[in-house]
């Protein structure tokens, strides 16, 4: 069911990538919402991650939900791929393709949830036409490609806009690039309720000590929660 309760969503671009199983089972256990998961092409972005087989070979181990961020340009080749693997949500990027709508429409066919992420410098009036055709709107709040980068302060403002754009309908707003403690509040209150953290997750904790990745975890929510009771 719908609802725009603050979800952490760790990024497993910061966990160890030896033991990704486990890793994902300590957060989950550990209160994650939701697992972020970052293919990356070298191409679109500077970096190359993950793939469907890896995107299956996780699935059995996340009981929450698979969060798919889609890096990749073109994507259209791949969404079907990615979908097989057990997507529960993919995320295309705007700028990765001409026919984003028809883009969008394909994750839905192959039984996935549609998301459109969009990099700081694309303006939230590319999606004015196509917001029916979205489960979930990603607003980059670093450019994408690594994990580690600073958070970009003048993003808020842009989260602020796609809230009201979105209004009532159903549509999630998530945020990736340098969230912790400091910002998240800053991004729930401007509407973000989904907010991807890795190394402000997975920093000083290791499936040996997964308490450390719960109290990451807790001090993110509650500091949005905060945000939004203020």
């Amino acid at each position: 069911m719908f609802n725009r309760a603050i979800k952490i969503a760790p990024s497993i671009l910061s966990a160890d990538f030896a033991n990704l199983g486990a890793e994902i089972r300590a957060v989950e256990a550990e209160g994650a919402d939701w697992i972020h998961v970052d293919p990356m092409d070298g191409h679109f972005v500077p970096n190359l991650t993950i793939g469907p087989n890896v995107v299956a070979a996780i699935r059995p181990h996340v009981k929450t939900f698979m969060d798919v961020h889609l890096m990749i340009a073109p994507a259209d080749p791949y969404i079907e791929a990615f979908a097989k693997a057990g997507s529960d949500m993919i995320t295309i990027h705007a700028e990765a393709g001409a026919h984003l709508q028809r883009s969008l429409q394909m994750v839905r066919d192959n039984g996935a949830k549609a998301g459109v992420a969009l990099n700081m410098t694309t303006p939230i009036s590319h999606l004015e036409h196509i917001l029916d055709s979205v489960d979930m709107v990603l607003v980059m709040t670093i450019n994408p490609g690594f994990g580690g980068q600073k958070f970009n302060a003048s993003m808020v403002e842009k989260v602020r806009q796609m809230r009201a754009m979105i209004g009532k309908r159903p549509i999630h707003i998530e945020v990736d690039g340098g969230i912790d403690p400091t910002t998240a509040p800053l991004v729930a209150a401007a509407g973000a309720d989904v907010l991807v953290a890795g190394s402000a997750v997975f920093r000083g904790g290791s499936v040996d000590n997964p308490g450390i990745y719960g109290q990451n975890i807790r001090a993110i929510r509650d500091a949005a929660n905060a945000a939004l009771k203020g």
